[in-house]
């Protein structure tokens, strides 16, 4: 079943002034509706399961940049597949911004076998996912109607939540060794990113369990270069992965060359307040503020490396500078 789905967001964020809290003061453009259309499925020749992928974007605009957004693992049925994430996603597009979410095949909603090949944890087929949506943006663009020739192929960012972050940092430039051999799947189409919550660098600090997956045991960050605004929150200890605690998940800022920038939030766990979904109930530390205030720094940096607005970026760190009871930021 095809899902379309048009939203007027302003009312929605309107109504929700009252949980943003003081995320109010971080300045953000005016929203305009948008529409959801999935699934869009993609061509993916050998591919155990369909390739599907949720687009949402403006219904109005011109030569709107691309977010494509890798979700995370877990062991929810739906949240980990193109059906999460709204709070990001519907924020996005109502701010200006096409936004592609496939689904991978370590969703659960899939049911496929953990002895299917790439299984432990999926990472090279989550790259190929990626890629395959620009590979077929044509396709993309003609499963939502009024959106071709209306997206702009040269300004293109990837974002991914925890093992998405993952996926998504391969792309901007990260690496990881198989059989002994640096592998890298950087993609010179892809101009920003943003980690939230993401996985780190790999060592003796990861627990026995984690260490089983090549994507996490050997990762490394010294080569990504692509301007990445990293997201993390200091409650976010991962003790099924790391030793390390929260300082884990900021190892994409503190390990890659500039430009970066890293937002910490104070109190905030591997949910992030709840990014995943609206009142989900494996969001940990329940908060729309922090919420809010994601969404809202997220796109001010999107427009800046995107779009070149530079005033939306400046502005918003200028006014979460104010905020110090909810975070900090630093860049590099």
């Amino acid at each position: 079943m095809t899902d379309h789905s048009t939203t007027a967001p302003h009312d929605l964020w309107d109504e929700a002034d009252a949980l943003q809290g003081s995320a109010r003061t971080i300045p953000v453009a005016e929203a305009t509706p948008f529409m959801s259309v999935n699934p869009v499925v993609l061509p993916a020749p050998g591919r155990p399961a369909p390739l599907h992928v949720r687009v949402s974007a403006p219904t109005t605009g011109e030569e709107l940049p691309i977010v494509l957004f890798s979700h995370g693992g877990g062991f929810t049925n739906y949240i980990a597949s193109n059906r999460g994430f709204s709070p990001l996603a519907d924020f996005w597009a109502a701010h200006g911004f096409v936004v592609v979410q496939p689904t991978h095949l370590s969703s659960k909603s899939l049911g496929l076998p953990r002895t299917a090949p790439d299984a432990r944890a999926y990472w090279e087929s989550r790259v190929e996912d990626l890629t395959a949506v620009l590979d077929h943006f044509d396709r993309v663009e003609a499963a939502v109607p009024g959106l071709a020739g209306r997206a702009d192929l040269s300004r293109v960012a990837v974002a991914g939540h925890s093992m998405g972050g993952q996926s998504a940092s391969m792309l901007l430039g990260a690496g990881v060794e198989e059989n002994g051999e640096k592998v890298r799947r950087v993609d010179d189409r892809i101009k920003a990113g943003v980690l939230l919550a993401a996985t780190g660098a790999g060592g003796d600090h990861l627990t026995e369990m984690a260490a089983r997956f090549t994507a996490l045991r050997t990762a490394r960050f010294d080569e990504m270069a692509t301007p990445t605004l990293v997201v993390v929150g200091d409650q976010d200890h991962a003790p099924e992965l790391t030793s390390r605690g929260a300082a884990y998940h900021a190892d994409a800022y503190h390990q890659a060359p500039g430009p970066k920038s890293l937002l910490t939030l104070h109190g905030g766990e591997h949910m992030l307040g709840g990014i995943t979904g609206y009142d989900t109930t494996e969001t940990t530390d329940e908060n729309p503020e922090r919420v809010a205030v994601i969404q809202r720094m997220t796109w001010a940096f999107l427009r800046g490396a995107l779009a070149g607005d530079t005033e939306a970026w400046r502005s918003a760190a200028s006014a979460f500078g104010d905020l110090q009871a909810i975070g900090r930021l630093e860049s590099k």
